[in-house]
């Protein structure tokens, strides 16, 4: 099922990243990490679908969604030229990366949108003190709703910037060694989100470090 919705407003997030209200179509429903396929209602465009992730709470009465332009992925940056009233099409929702209960969440870059709903439903039962955040990017500036996550998580906000040499922020790629100085007990749940070598890599390294399969939750 595909819904026509408007687009209420955007903001900029990051130098790159956008905030996206759209209007919520009556019948959809999702679960905090699951995803929808946007489409940009011209004829141009309305056959280009693509998914992006509700970042609002399955409760509100609009849909947010966080997206980041890509420079030659035209979807992207069609999007963020986009003004208020313009329209666009929501399918119904889609995935199996959805909450299974505590544990850490990995992400890299734009991976953090599918975790964002999640964070912000368990923040609202105020069941978040369970659960670690890693989350790296190239730089600050690059670093999506880093005051709410820095909030929200508190001393177990890990963030860290590959490209940056400054002190509020870790500088090393997540790799094995990283997630073994960070993460004491392997045997809990790990949900990870990012470009596919990133998510490759991390389960991989999770498994070698005792993580059960079975434990580590990604949109397959």
């Amino acid at each position: 099922m595909t819904y026509p919705v408007k687009l209420l407003m955007s903001e900029f997030v990051t130098h790159d990243v956008k905030r996206f209200i759209v209007e919520r179509p009556l019948n959809l429903s999702y679960e905090p990490g699951q995803g929808v396929e946007l489409a940009i209602d011209e004829p141009e465009w309305k056959n280009e679908g693509r998914p992006f992730t509700p970042t609002s709470l399955k409760e509100d009465k609009v849909l947010e969604f966080v997206i980041k332009r890509y420079p030659n992925h035209g979807v992207t940056e069609k999007l963020h030229t986009l003004k208020a009233g313009a329209k666009l099409l929501v399918s119904d929702s889609f995935g199996t990366l959805t909450y299974q209960g505590s544990g850490v969440f990995i992400a890299g870059g734009s991976g953090i949108t599918p975790f964002l709903a999640m964070i912000r439903q368990l923040t609202e039962h105020e069941s978040l003190i369970n659960h670690t955040l890693i989350f790296t990017n190239k730089s600050p500036a690059d670093i999506i709703c880093e005051k709410e996550l820095r909030f929200h998580f508190e001393d177990r906000c890990i963030l860290t910037c590959t490209d940056s040499s400054s002190a509020d922020y870790d500088h090393r790629l997540v790799t094995k060694e990283f997630l073994k100085e960070k993460i004491s007990d392997f045997s809990q749940r790990f949900y990870t989100c990012g470009p596919p070598p990133f998510m490759k890599a991390v389960n991989q390294a999770l498994t070698e470090l005792g993580a059960s399969p079975d434990a580590l939750l990604f949109d397959t």
